[in-house]
């Protein structure tokens, strides 16, 4: 298998006005043999078609509330900033993977812009709507958005696998314990794609295209857990197999 070039999504500082990037996703990419390679927030459609034939995969990492507009949506006062650079480019992307074929992972807000990149709706705040439901009572009270440290010693919740998901068949796990920083979540969930897992309070884990070769996406954070976390490398290691094969 060749080495993979993955196209990862950067990080937006707005307080800084600068683009970073959260080690764990390229060290993970790389002890998985790939090689990670950071795109460009100001990335267009022209610029993109002269570097996307030399790009295998992609990832597309965590940050920045999806802007509610993409879905029909005004926001709730809960909401965070918004980093529309970052929407228009990964939404650029996400058309070309899902288009091309080309494997994708989504982490945390990739989740999120998956979903609604295929026409789902999203919570935009947690506590203040999901939980706050007539029928919430009857369902536990998970807490998502978990103090720091986010590594493999401070897990949050459980989530469940569907034993028919492609995500089962990786990890041979019916359920596994995860880290968890988030206030939105997958609420419709978008066109063709099918839930692979969730946590017990019902909300969607885990998201797959089963028409694409490798369109996968998480809610958690595997990049804070990769170093002593099998199921997080694997995680890692599926994107750079599917990559490398493409």
């Amino acid at each position: 298998m060749k080495r993979p070039v993955i196209g990862v999504m950067p990080l937006y500082d707005d307080e800084k006005d600068s683009f970073w990037m959260i080690p764990g996703y390229f060290e993970g990419l790389e002890e998985a043999g790939a090689i990670p390679l950071m795109l460009s927030p100001n990335l267009d459609e022209e610029g993109f078609s002269h570097i996307r034939d030399m790009i295998d995969g992609y990832l597309f990492t965590g940050g920045h509330d999806v802007n509610p507009a993409l879905y029909g949506e005004k926001p709730v006062p809960e909401d965070e900033a918004f980093c529309d650079r970052r929407d228009r480019l990964e939404m650029m992307v996400f058309k070309w993977c899902d288009r091309q074929d080309i494997p994708a992972l989504g982490i945390c807000r990739g989740i999120q812009l998956f979903n609604v990149a295929r026409g789902g709706t999203l919570w935009q705040d947690i506590p203040s709507q999901f939980q706050k439901q007539d029928c919430a009572s009857s369902v536990p009270l998970i807490r998502h958005t978990m103090a720091p440290p986010y590594d493999e010693n401070h897990v949050e919740h459980l989530v469940r696998i569907a034993r028919s998901s492609p995500l089962h068949q990786l990890l041979r796990l019916d359920e596994i314990s995860v880290n968890s920083y988030h206030h939105q979540a997958v609420r419709q969930i978008g066109s063709g794609l099918v839930p692979m897992a969730w946590s017990d309070d019902g909300l969607v884990e885990a998201l797959y295209a089963p028409s694409r070769h490798f369109l996968w996406a998480v809610q958690w954070h595997p990049e804070f857990m990769y170093r002593k976390d099998k199921n997080a490398r694997l995680l890692f290691s599926a994107l750079a197999e599917a990559a490398g094969h493409s």
